[in-house]
């Protein structure tokens, strides 16, 4: 796992290279390795571990998305701060199946971190209500509820909001 600043520093080199084949006059080769700059820069933004931990999501395989996640060893240093609220968000998805605590406390930070997409941050807002309200925090639910009604302009979670509706009239 490389350093986030190496990554960067990589993609410079690389692209000296680039500027060297092309005073030569090999411009397909420039070419092709600005691309391959570009590849660094663009795994600067985009952690290519998290993007396999969320491939391995969507197939709905959670240990396949834990290993890729566990590749990450020191978040802090490896990525920026939208992909450490991407990494924390993941790791509470997957918490939230077995340990609501350990979940509560990695979705609580991905959303002080931020996350860049409205439908994320509305789906961790909704998985904090539900754990508050399976901790009989009804007011804190509702907030957070609220909060992510106001977040799902697409109306993806609805059915979800609907259910927990249901369920927070019983309490």
């Amino acid at each position: 796992m490389f350093h986030k600043n190496i990554k960067l520093v990589l993609a410079g080199l690389i692209t000296v290279w680039s500027v060297y084949e092309f005073t030569q006059g090999n411009i397909m080769n420039g070419i092709s390795i600005l691309l391959l700059a570009g590849i660094f820069v663009l795994f600067y933004f985009k952690n290519e571990f998290i993007l396999l931990a969320f491939l391995q999501l969507r197939k709905q395989n959670f240990p396949a998305a834990q290993k890729w996640l566990g590749y990450i060893k020191n978040p802090e240093a490896a990525l920026i701060t939208k992909q450490q609220g991407y990494y924390n968000y993941l790791h509470g998805i997957m918490l939230s199946q077995t340990n609501m605590t350990q979940s509560e406390k990695y979705l609580r930070k991905a959303v002080k971190l931020g996350l860049s997409m409205d439908h994320d941050l509305a789906m961790a807002k909704l998985q904090l209500a539900g754990i508050a309200m399976t901790k009989r925090r009804k007011r804190e639910a509702t907030n957070l509820m609220a909060e992510a009604k106001k977040l799902d302009k697409h109306g993806m979670l609805k059915e979800q909001m609907q259910m927990m509706k249901q369920q927070m009239k019983k309490i």
